[in-house]
């Protein structure tokens, strides 16, 4: 009877499952950095209350943190190639997969932040853009250089759960055929008919991932309350 688990099965894998994890990083930064841009630019929207453009702001914020991030990359997959080759006459035939999950994981981060940001802006307190403007600020370099610096330490605690969230949702990618880690790992046990060494190395590099961005988090949050 062959045998459950192999340590010699696992450590060979470690290697092949290692060398994907640079797209799951390559996932995140992308989808982080836009998607922070994105949240800003929501956030401000939302902050300024012109009805229609919030209105449209507000639904899709609702369907970007009401549905299972599985469901918005299907959409986006699917019907993402329809919208743009009906609206802009625009061939999606030839984008990399990787592309959709990069829109995806972009839009969802800034529903995601964008709510984040916008609470951390509401907590500045009001008296601190009244002294910008009594110093001569235009309400553009008042909220620039006195209101956004403050509201961004005021999200780090948030921002930090929504990235480690992140890497977690980058095992979804899988789904539309892109070989990510985990969807390595099942490559694998589909191969060899033993998926435990694969699956639990896998596991074990979230941990790790996990493990560091808390403790970098921790130390960040530690700093920025210094000041």
């Amino acid at each position: 009877m062959e045998e459950f688990f192999s340590w010699s099965r696992f450590f060979s894998n470690i290697p092949r499952l290692a060398a994907k994890l640079p797209l799951t990083f390559e996932i995140v930064a992308v989808a982080f950095f836009f998607g922070t841009i994105l949240a800003l630019l929501l956030a401000v929207l939302r902050l300024r209350k012109i009805f229609v453009v919030d209105l449209i702001v507000r639904v899709f914020i609702s369907f970007e943190r009401g549905t299972p991030m599985l469901v918005q990359l299907l959409v986006v997959y699917y019907a993402l190639p329809l919208l743009l080759e009906s609206l802009f006459d625009v061939d999606t035939r030839r984008w990399a997969r990787i592309q959709f999950v990069f829109v995806t994981f972009v839009l969802n981060q800034g529903a995601f932040l964008c709510e984040t940001f916008r609470a951390a802006i509401l907590a500045v307190p009001k008296v601190q853009s009244e002294a910008a403007f009594s110093c001569g600020l235009t309400p553009r370099q008042a909220f620039f250089r006195i209101v956004l610096p403050q509201s961004l330490r005021i999200a780090v605690p948030g921002v930090g759960m929504d990235l480690l969230g992140l890497f977690q949702e980058t095992s979804l990618v899988f789904m539309i055929g892109v070989i990510d880690i985990l969807g390595l790992a099942q490559a694998i046990g589909s191969n060899t008919g033993h998926s435990i060494e694969a699956y639990l190395i896998t596991a074990i590099f979230f941990i790790i991932i996990n493990l560091v961005l808390r403790k970098l988090l921790n130390v960040l949050e530690g700093k920025l309350n210094v000041f």
